[in-house]
C-alpha cells in the first residue's frame, strides 16, 4: 500500500506540461523602449536620432496593427512564438547546418576516472552507452526529475526530442521527425546506429525485455570495430549530412530514387535512439585545456557523424567522448543534463562496470548497407570537401580559469554569470576597440514550451565602465561604481528576459506578421542600427552559460567577424570555449580569451580595493 501512495505522488518528468503559463506578449511601449536603449552603444547622435524617429513612427502607426494582428494569433496558440522560431531559426535556414547550427561538447569523464589512453574506446564506450540508455529508460517512465526555479516547475518538452529524433532536409524547408514516446504513449525504436569508417550498423538494445549490459554492448561494439577495421572503408552517406540543406535535400531524394530500400535505411537511422560514432582520431585533453577536443568534436570526420540527429555520441581512439548535436530539436540545457547524469554514474562507479560479465546470445549488429552510383559517390566527395575547407577555417581556444571561480564572485556579491558577460564586454573593448553586439542566453522554460530569449549584454552602462577602465583619469572608485551599475542592468534585463519580457522575440513576431500579411518590411527593420547593434542575427559575441557543472560545450560564431562563446561555472575555475573564423583578420579567439582573463583579475581587484 505504501508503495502504491509513494509511485501516486511521484512527480513524472511531463505532469505539468498542461498547466503551464502560455507565453505572453510583452507590452509594444516596453519592448520599443528596450529596443531604444539597446541600440544607443553603437550610434552617434545623429544615427540616434533617426532610429528613435523611425520607433516612434513604428509605434504609433504599423507597429500598433500589427501588435494587435500578433495578440489575435496568442489567442489562439499557448506558445505564439514555437513554430515561428523552430522554422526561422532552424528549418528555413539553408547554409550547412552541421558546422553552422550544431552545439557540441566534451564528456567530463576524462577529468577523474577516464583520463586519455589509447586501448580504451570500446570498454569504455560500452558503459557510456549503458549509462545513456538507463538515461533514456528513466525518460520513458517519466522518472527524469521535473527542472524547478524554487518551486516553479519549468517546460520538459525539449526532453522528448533527446532521443529518436532527426532533421530531414527539405528543398525549401527541412522538417523534424520525432518517434519517441514514452511507456504510457506505446512503443518507441530501441535501436541505435553505430557509424565507423563511412559504414553503419544497427542493433536493438533491448534484448528479450531487458536492456543489453555493457559486456553485452562490448561485444557489439567491438565486432563492428574489427570489422570495420580489417575490412575496406564504407562509402560515408553519413557526409551528405554536413551539406547546404538544399543540396542534401536532392541528393537525399536521388538516393531514394536510386532503391527504395535506401529510404528504409534512412529511416532506420531518422529514428535511433542516438547515432554511436566511432573516431579514429586521439583529441588532446586536459582539465585547463579543452581546445583541441572541442575542435575534434565540433569538426570531426563528417563520415562518422549524422549531422541531423539529435544526439550524435562521439568516441575517441584514446576513450575520450563527446555530442554533437542538431540544435533544431532543443536547446543545450538538454544535454547538460544527460551529461551530468552519466557523468554522475560514471564517477559512482569509479569508470568500471561492476555487475555481471555474463553475455547473452545476442543478434549481431546488422550493416545499413546502401545502394550507390557514380552520382551519390560524387556528391559524398563534394560534401566533404566543401565541409573539410569550411571546418578547417574555425579556430577554437578553450581553457579553464582556475585561480577562483564562484565562491569567490558570490563572496563579492556578484553574479558569476553576469561577472563573465562584462568580463567578455571589457575584454572585446580591448582588443577592437568599440563595443561589441552581444547576444546571451535567457530561457524562457517557465512558460509553455518556452525556449529561449535574448539579453543584450553590451549596455549602456557595460560600454560605459569599459571607457572608464580604460581611462587613466577615472578614479577606482569611480570604476567600481560604474561596475556595479552595469551588474545591475544585466541583472535585471535577465530577470526580465526569463520572464517573457525580452523584446527580440517580440520584434521578429511583428516582422513576420508582416511577412504573413504580404505587407512591406517596416522602416524600423531595414535600419542600419537594427543590424548594428545585432538585430536579424547579426550579433558578433554569440554567447551562452552552459551551467553550473562539469559540462562544457561550443558553438561556431553567428556573423563572419564575430565569436562563438560557451562557458561554464565552477566554484574553482571559469571554463570557456571560443570560436573565431581565421579568414577574418579582425578576429583572435586565443586573445579574446586570454583578454577575457585578465578582466577577470581586474574585476575582483576593483572589488578589492578598500581605500575608495
Amino acid at each position: 500500500m505504501e508503495n502504491q501512495l509513494a509511485k501516486l505522488t511521484e512527480e513524472r518528468t511531463f505532469q505539468y506540461q498542461d498547466s503551464l503559463p502560455s507565453l505572453p506578449v510583452p507590452s509594444l511601449e516596453e519592448s520599443l523602449k528596450k529596443y531604444l536603449e539597446s541600440v544607443k552603444p553603437f550610434a552617434n547622435e545623429e544615427e540616434y536620432r533617426k532610429t528613435e524617429e523611425i520607433v516612434q513612427k513604428f509605434q504609433s502607426g504599423i507597429g500598433e496593427k500589427l501588435h494587435q494582428k500578433l495578440l489575435e494569433r496568442a489567442k489562439g496558440k499557448r506558445n505564439w512564438l514555437e513554430e515561428w522560431w523552430l522554422n526561422v531559426a532552424y528549418l528555413d535556414v539553408r547554409i550547412p547546418s552541421q558546422l553552422n547550427v550544431n552545439f557540441a561538447g566534451p564528456a567530463a569523464h576524462f577529468e577523474h576516472y577516464w583520463p586519455p589512453k589509447e586501448g580504451t574506446q570500446l570498454e569504455r564506450g560500452s558503459i557510456i552507452l549503458w549509462h545513456n540508455l538507463n538515461y533514456w529508460q528513466l525518460l520513458r517512465k517519466e522518472k527524469v526529475p521535473v527542472h524547478k526555479v524554487g518551486n516553479t516547475p519549468l517546460d520538459m518538452n525539449q526532453f522528448r526530442m533527446l532521443f529518436s529524433t532527426c532533421k530531414v532536409p527539405g528543398i525549401t524547408r527541412d522538417s523534424i521527425m520525432n518517434y519517441f514516446r514514452t511507456e504510457s504513449e506505446g512503443r518507441s525504436p530501441n535501436h541505435i546506429v553505430v557509424l565507423c569508417r563511412g559504414r553503419a550498423f544497427v542493433f536493438d538494445v533491448i534484448h528479450e525485455g531487458c536492456l543489453v549490459t555493457p559486456p553485452e554492448l562490448l561485444r557489439q561494439l567491438t565486432y563492428i570495430h574489427k570489422k570495420c577495421h580489417s575490412e575496406p572503408d564504407g562509402p560515408g552517406i553519413a557526409a551528405l549530412t554536413s551539406e547546404e540543406r538544399t543540396r542534401w535535400a536532392k541528393a537525399r531524394e536521388y538516393l531514394i530514387g536510386l532503391d527504395a530500400e535506401n529510404l528504409a535505411l534512412l529511416e532506420k537511422i531518422q529514428s535511433s535512439l542516438l547515432v554511436y560514432s566511432m573516431e579514429d582520431d586521439s583529441p588532446h585533453v586536459t582539465p585547463e585545456d579543452y581546445s583541441e577536443i572541442l575542435a575534434a568534436i565540433l569538426i570531426g570526420d563528417p563520415t562518422v557523424r549524422w549531422g541531423d540527429k539529435s544526439y550524435n555520441l562521439i568516441s575517441f581512439s584514446n576513450g575520450v567522448f563527446g555530442c554533437n548535436c542538431d540544435h533544431a530539436p532543443f536547446d543545450a540545457m538538454v544535454m547538460v543534463d544527460i551529461s551530468y547524469y552519466v557523468d554522475e554514474k560514471i564517477f559512482q562507479n569509479e569508470g568500471r562496470w561492476k555487475g555481471s560479465e555474463k553475455v547473452r546470445d545476442i543478434p549481431l549488429p546488422e550493416e545499413l548497407i546502401f545502394t550507390v552510383d557514380e552520382k551519390v559517390l560524387n556528391d559524398i566527395s563534394q560534401a566533404k570537401a566543401q565541409y573539410l575547407k569550411e571546418a578547417s577555417d574555425l579556430q577554437i581556444a578553450a581553457y579553464a580559469f582556475t585561480s577562483f571561480g564562484k565562491k569567490l564572485t558570490k563572496n563579492k556579491m556578484l553574479h558569476p554569470d553576469t561577472f563573465i558577460q562584462l568580463a567578455l564586454q571589457l575584454a572585446y573593448y580591448r582588443l577592437h576597440g568599440h563595443p561589441g553586439c552581444c547576444y546571451e542566453t535567457a530561457m524562457t522554460r517557465c512558460f509553455y514550451h518556452g525556449r529561449t530569449e535574448t539579453v543584450r549584454s553590451c549596455t549602456v552602462e557595460a560600454v560605459r565602465w569599459c571607457q572608464s577602465m580604460q581611462d587613466p583619469s577615472v578614479s577606482l572608485h569611480e570604476r567600481q561604481q560604474k561596475m556595479l551599475q552595469a551588474f545591475a542592468k544585466h541583472n535585471k534585463m535577465m530577470k526580465d528576459c526569463s520572464a517573457g519580457k525580452g523584446f527580440d522575440r517580440h520584434l521578429l513576431g511583428l516582422l513576420l506578421i508582416a511577412k504573413e500579411e504580404g505587407l512591406p518590411v517596416p522602416e524600423l527593420f531595414t535600419d542600419l542600427l537594427f543590424s548594428k547593434s545585432g538585430g536579424g542575427g547579426n550579433f558578433v559575441l554569440s554567447t551562452s552559460l552552459v551551467g553550473y557543472l562539469r559540462v562544457q560545450g561550443v558553438v561556431v560564431p553567428m556573423v563572419h567577424n564575430g565569436y562563438g562563446f560557451f562557458y561554464h561555472i565552477r566554484d574553482d575555475r571559469f571554463v570557456v570555449a571560443c570560436s573565431a573564423w581565421k579568414s577574418c583578420p579582425e578576429t583572435d579567439a586565443e586573445k579574446l580569451v586570454q583578454l577575457t582573463f585578465c578582466a577577470f583579475y581586474d574585476m575582483i581587484q576593483l572589488m578589492n580595493t578598500t581605500h575608495l
